[in-house]
């Protein structure tokens, strides 16, 4: 007779049904309190990837949300300065396929209460409009063409994401979101927005930052573009670099929104994405991060230059390019080669026309 060894092994998520389920358990109990802001944050954030993408969640999952649905309007009528992250989750909540009906009552609530006039920035406007929309209420009734007006005259400025500045490269993504509803219509971009979203992609690309170019990739898809090839394979070879750890004791000042924005965007390309195993618990996502990009590197060389530099790249090439280390002409070469607009982009770059002239 042969003994019999039972061996205590976790169970295995064979379906990206049952990995986007273990992430959700995940976010809505096991990472923080559901009196943290930052779990509004976090859970709004993992919903409306999975509503974008299509995702199928089981009753399990969305059940999680269960005790938070049943109290939204006493949360709303006390937390009124969260209502964009509360009806972000309601209506991916119920569109995911909980049920209900309180997304369309509480998109009448917010736009009686004007708390869409109430923002002072025209992307927070915009992105409480493309809340309440979605139930068919305008918010801003007679207002929205001058609010879109505004926001593509900012995407249209492509000089400002020529020069490195994060929190306009992420406005600019959120605009290409917002006026494609997540790719669910063309956002009917020019020609100056998409040099923007490749200038941007481009200083993201030589910035080793994966959470802005996987962004700046998926606003490129919503607008009905293919990414840059070398931006694409890029952005795979760094989702490789993660790690879900179980731990209950490490801080969660984790790359958990690299790990979504990667996934996010594999799985709108149609080839994979939220493919790794969840662990149970509380689960800390570590990247293992290549060495800082040569952006710096880059930046400091054409400052030192002064009156001397050009924004001429063909010109500037061999001068650049001998001051800078090898790892930093590999990674600009990869960057020139990936878009066939990098002398545009250096010519913005270079800031040759902001020089003012010093006076005695």
């Amino acid at each position: 007779m042969h003994n019999v060894v039972r061996l205590n092994v976790p169970f295995r998520q064979t379906s990206a049904a049952a990995r986007q389920g273990a992430l959700v358990r995940n976010f809505a109990e096991d990472r923080r309190g559901r009196e943290d802001v930052f779990w509004l944050k976090e859970n709004a954030e993992i919903l409306n990837v999975l509503e974008t993408t299509g995702a199928t969640l089981g009753p399990e999952a969305l059940a999680l949300h269960q005790p938070g649905y049943e109290q939204l309007e006493a949360r709303l009528g006390f937390f009124p300065q969260y209502y964009r992250f509360h009806l972000s989750m309601c209506l991916d909540l119920e569109d995911l396929g909980f049920g209900g009906d309180k997304g369309a009552r509480l998109a009448e609530w917010v736009a009686a209460q004007g708390l869409a006039e109430a923002e002072l920035s025209d992307l927070q406007r915009a992105e409480a409009r493309r809340l309440c929309l979605r139930r068919g209420v305008d918010p801003l009734a007679g207002e929205g063409a001058a609010l879109e007006a505004r926001l593509r005259a900012f995407a249209g400025r492509s000089q400002t994401f020529a020069m490195p500045n994060k929190k306009a490269a992420y406005e600019l993504t959120h605009i290409i979101f917002y006026l494609s509803e997540y790719g669910r219509v063309d956002p009917q971009i020019d020609a100056a927005m998409h040099d923007s979203l490749i200038f941007a992609g481009t200083l993201a690309f030589l910035d080793f930052n994966a959470d802005l170019l996987a962004e700046i990739c998926i606003a490129l898809r919503f607008a009905g573009e293919e990414p840059p090839e070398v931006w694409d394979i890029w952005l795979r070879q760094q989702l490789r670099c993660f790690s879900l750890v179980p731990d209950e004791a490490a801080p969660l000042a984790d790359d958990y929104h690299e790990y979504l924005m990667l996934n996010w965007y594999l799985s709108l390309t149609g080839l994979g994405g939220f493919a790794d195993q969840v662990p149970e618990g509380r689960v800390v996502f570590r990247r293992v991060r290549p060495l800082s990009g040569p952006l710096r590197e880059l930046s400091e060389c054409i400052y030192a230059m002064g009156n001397t530099r050009s924004g001429d790249w063909p010109k500037m090439r061999e001068t650049v390019s001998a001051r800078l280390s090898q790892e930093a002409q590999a990674a600009i070469a990869a960057a020139e080669a990936a878009t066939g607009q990098f002398d545009a982009f250096f010519h913005g770059f270079s800031r040759v026309g902001l020089q003012m002239e010093l006076r005695a």
